[in-house]
């Protein structure tokens, strides 16, 4: 029951990131850019202090580090700039499928040969996110917005394939964050010349999501991680969307089309086809 807990837990705060991303955009008080800034510090500070704590020491190099730092950022400030217009939820299924894509994709180029099923999946969530994405068709949605956030979910799964197998998950997110959060800044500059429009409001959501929803929830995901079967965390990460769906319209009042929960079910009956799918021996 304590391992079911502690799981629920971190998808929720997973799924809380675009609560408050959007919560923040929508209500004008922060820039885009200035809220993914500002969450890049706090999830570094977070995490380097947890590792601070745990080791006495913050490492900052290692194997694949350049990458999985240029793909943070694209996540990091795709995300944001996608819920200028993106509601919660949508952005959150968007992004899943797109980390489930890019996680497929990087497999095949590593060498994995999937089965049928996993195929099929891969198939069956490119198409839902297609619909999502076409203009002028399927569920109304901003195509450039999606767009942006199918960036992000490119930066995510890339971030994910290169993190698989670290020896050190929490140390690595510390890094990462601590050496993007420079990057960001200077984008920060080139973007919006400096810090945005800001609200102490936008700013404990910016906080909030850096430093809670963000480096606390990557380090109890790290937590219960290894006392997960694959399958086991695969399914639990189909809530995401899910719940970020709830949690748009129980904070936001968004509302869900049919033409949204249809293709919400295919992406994610995509997803779940393929990480169901037996391994090969």
């Amino acid at each position: 029951m304590r391992l079911f807990l502690l799981t629920a837990l971190t998808m929720v705060a997973f799924a809380a990131n675009s609560v408050l991303n959007r919560l923040a955009l929508a209500s004008g008080e922060i820039e885009a850019g200035t809220f993914g800034t500002v969450r890049l510090i706090a999830g570094a500070v977070t995490l380097g202090a947890l590792c601070l704590l745990r080791d006495g020491r913050l490492r900052l190099g290692g194997p694949g580090r350049a990458v999985a730092v240029a793909a943070l950022v694209v996540y990091i400030y795709g995300f944001s700039a996608a819920y200028r217009a993106l509601d919660a939820g949508l952005g959150a299924l968007i992004l899943f499928g797109t980390v489930q894509v890019t996680m497929f994709a990087g497999a095949l180029r590593g060498g994995e040969r999937p089965p049928a099923q996993k195929w099929i999946g891969a198939a069956v969530a490119a198409a839902g996110l297609v619909w999502l994405l076409w203009p002028g068709e399927g569920p109304q949605t901003s195509t450039l917005h999606g767009l942006a956030m199918v960036a992000a979910g490119a930066g995510w799964g890339v971030y994910s394939l290169v993190g698989r197998g670290a020896p050190d998950p929490l140390m690595g997110s510390a890094a990462n964050f601590v050496l993007a959060t420079p990057i960001g800044l200077a984008i920060g500059l080139v973007l919006e010349g400096g810090v945005g429009a800001i609200s102490a409001f936008g700013l404990v959501l910016a906080v909030l999501s850096g430093a809670v929803t963000s480096g606390l929830g990557y380090a109890l995901w790290y937590t219960v991680l290894p006392r997960l079967q694959a399958s086991t965390a695969a399914v639990a990460q189909l809530s995401v969307p899910a719940i970020a769906i709830a949690g748009g319209w129980l904070v936001l009042g968004e509302a869900l089309t049919a033409e949204s929960a249809l293709a919400a079910l295919i992406v994610l009956g995509g997803v779940a086809l393929a990480v169901l799918a037996p391994r090969r021996p």
